[in-house]
Order: C-alpha cells, then sequence, then structure tokens
C-alpha cells in the first residue's frame, strides 16, 4: 500500500521495484489526487497489470485517512500480509522480501533503522539528533520502549492485526497515523529488521516540523486517553 501525494517522478519506478521484489506482491496505490499526475501514471500501469490497483481520494485528504482507507482496501482485497511504505525510494523495496519472511512469525514487522545493520543516509548531523529525540520520546510515551524506531513507515502486518485495531475508529489526519497504529499494535509480537533510510532524490517531503510537533503532541493525547479511557491497544 502506496500512500501517494506529487509523486509523479517516483511512481513508476517505484512500482517496478516492488513487483521485481517479489512474485507475490501486488500494489495498491493510495492517491490523494496529485495535481501533477500520479494516479493517472498509475492506473496506465494498472491498465497493463492486474499486480497494480490505483485508489484515488478527492475527498478528506490526508496522510492518515489515505492510511486507513488504503488498509481497508487491501482488507476486501483479501490480502494477508500488507505492506505500507514510502513511494519515495526513502524506503528501499529491496528489503521488502526481508520483512514478508519476519511476518510469519510476528504480527507486525517494522523496517527500522535503529536495530544493528540499520541506519540512514542523506541527513545532517541535526536532523538525525532530531530524529533520535523524538524516538526516546515516543518509545516512552506509546509503552513501545523494545521498538527502536517507532516512526517509521516502512511496516508489514498480518490481516488479523488490522481487522483487530478496528480502522474506523483511528483518529489521526496526518503522519502521526503511524504512531497511533503502533500503539494500538504495542501489546503484539512485533519485530525490527534493519533498513537503510535514504532521503528522496526526486519531489519534495510532505513531512515538515510542523508535522513532527503534531505527530508528537498526538502522541501525548494518546497516551492521556489510555490512561483515562479505554485502553485500544490490542492483546496476543
Amino acid at each position: 500500500m502506496l500512500p501517494t501525494y506529487n509523486e509523479a517522478e517516483n511512481i513508476r519506478p517505484m512500482i517496478e521495484a516492488i513487483l521485481s521484489s517479489d512474485q507475490r506482491l501486488r500494489v495498491l496505490v493510495v492517491d490523494d489526487d496529485s495535481p501533477d499526475g500520479t494516479a493517472a501514471i498509475a492506473q496506465e500501469m494498472a491498465e497493463h497489470n492486474d499486480r497494480v490497483h490505483v485508489m484515488v481520494r478527492r475527498e478528506q485528504r490526508g496522510r492518515g485517512y489515505a492510511g486507513v482507507e488504503g488498509f481497508q482496501r487491501c482488507l476486501d482485497m483479501g490480502c494477508d500480509p500488507i505492506l505500507e511504505m514510502d513511494a519515495d525510494f526513502s524506503h528501499d523495496p529491496a528489503y521488502l522480501p526481508d520483512l514478508l519472511t519476519a511476518s510469519v512469525d510476528y504480527d507486525v514487522v517494522i523496517g527500522s533503522r535503529g536495530v544493528e545493520g540499520g541506519g540512514e543516509s542523506g541527513r545532517g548531523l541535526t536532523r538525525r539528533l532530531i530524529t533520535k529525540g523524538a524516538w526516546m520520546y515516543l518509545r516512552l510515551m506509546l509503552g513501545v520502549w523494545r521498538v527502536k524506531d517507532p516512526t517509521s513507515g516502512y511496516r508489514c502486518f498480518r490481516r488479523r492485526v488490522l481487522e483487530a485495531i478496528h480502522l474506523e475508529t483511528l483518529r489521526s489526519p496526518g503522519p502521526s497515523i503511524v504512531t497511533e497504529i503502533l500503539f494500538r499494535c504495542r501489546k503484539l509480537r512485533i519485530q525490527e529488521v534493519p533498513i537503510r533510510f535514504k532521503d528522496r532524490e526526486h519531489g519534495y517531503s510532505k513531512f515538515h516540523l510542523k508535522a513532527m510537533t503534531d505527530s508528537l503532541w498526538f502522541a501525548f493525547r494518546l497516551r492521556l486517553a489510555a490512561i483515562f479511557g479505554k485502553d485500544p491497544a490490542v492483546q496476543n
């Protein structure tokens, strides 16, 4: 599942790389009506390859809403397991077989920069320090201390997990959907596999300082809601 917005330069090579990484994989592009023609490129590919599927969203746009609708469509398609990743090549499709292999024994598999063998390139020292600080905060706030990279959106879920977390009740409209889902999965069997994250070469990043602060604030609200209300965590 690829949530996209203005990824015209990346979408064709990304889909091709995913499909060639494992013959069992299908691709669902969930596009928020990109003005640069991302969806049109994906739709043209879908016409010639039945492993490619496209959703175009024109209402209530945003990363969080796209993720929920995309996961629901994957469930409707009968997929198991279900993977999500970014379409800008910051998540290398070469790691997809590693996530699929680990998903045999785990409920959630995370492509992680924080475990041995993982890391990132193309980012300055200040950005890396900010990321490390956000990791520490989120691991504590979300109760996922054993997860080294809680902000990774490169993940693989067993079908039963996405069915159990009640997608329709997720509240995050933006990138914080990543931490909201992780919070609900924190009591499940989670495994991290190492990846090398690299900054995009084409297009513009949609993640910025405001998105990060919104995600940190949202994590605090999730913790408070769990303390004073019903804990949404899924049990093993």
